[in-house]
């Protein structure tokens, strides 16, 4: 089996059009997505295009709990994600209880050359927790804790929108980046699993995504389009901003 991991497209729909282009010749035997598919410019179209794809599931990220309780007219929990209220008033009933009905965590066994791989949007336990490649050992490991290691060889991730591979005591630990709202270069990110992991950068037409984005009734629209498409934040301003929420996290424990 080979899996395609997809995760934060934000609403990105031209980045995501792009990304599912390329997994199409790749022909994987599955699609996961890992959350916070539809916060941003475009999320009833998102959700739109999300729903007509076969073989393909789908983990609940905090921006899709978060987009859900707006659509719904409750107080927000911990961390609900960006654009929330525009976002809500833009989907219908249909696109909400699409959201609602995504996993908290998928579970894959036998993925090529990988074993058992788990599949969630910030650890295993929740969709707010922040760590990266750089967080401490000790902490990945707290993240990861109940994680059976004879289980499961490779955890896939997303929420901090960095790509980033690396392995903690028996676990190997994934993060499959950004579509819509990437650091670093801008494209669309995400992985390929089997036979081994292929960490994946899509381009794509980032003058005629924006212009698409600009078209929308949204008073973020230039901002998301200048900020996230044409331009992204870099990889030290991206950090920064982790360390210190990862630090607030790790102190209120």
């Amino acid at each position: 089996m080979r899996v395609a991991a997809i995760s934060d497209i934000h609403g990105n729909l031209p980045a995501l059009e792009a990304v599912l282009a390329e997994v199409e010749r790749e022909k994987p035997d599955l699609m996961v997505f890992c959350g916070d598919v539809a916060s941003g410019p475009m999320p009833a179209e998102t959700i739109d295009l999300l729903l007509t794809l076969q073989d393909a599931r789908f983990v609940r990220g905090n921006a899709d709990r978060g987009l859900v309780e707006e659509f719904d007219g409750k107080a927000p929990s911990a961390m609900p994600g960006p654009f929330a209220d525009w976002c809500a008033r833009q989907i219908t009933q249909r696109h909400r209880d699409f959201l609602a009905s995504f996993e908290d965590r998928v579970v894959i066994d036998g993925v090529d050359g990988l074993g058992g791989v788990l599949f969630c949007h910030a650890t295993p336990h929740n969709d707010t927790d922040v760590f990266t490649v750089e967080s401490p050992v000790e902490r990945v490991r707290t993240l990861l804790a109940g994680v059976d290691a004879d289980v499961v060889d490779v955890v896939i991730c997303g929420h901090t929108h960095m790509q980033f591979d690396r392995t903690v005591d028996r676990i190997r630990v994934v993060n499959a980046g950004s579509v819509g709202m990437p650091y670093g270069t801008p494209g669309a990110y995400w992985a390929m699993l089997g036979p081994d992991v292929d960490l994946r950068r899509t381009d794509y037409d980032r003058e005629a995504a924006a212009r698409r984005i600009r078209a929308k009734d949204w008073d973020t629209a230039e901002e998301f389009a200048a900020g996230n498409v044409l331009s992204v934040p870099s990889i030290e301003q991206a950090m920064d901003s982790m360390r210190r929420m990862e630090a607030r996290q790790a102190a209120s424990v």
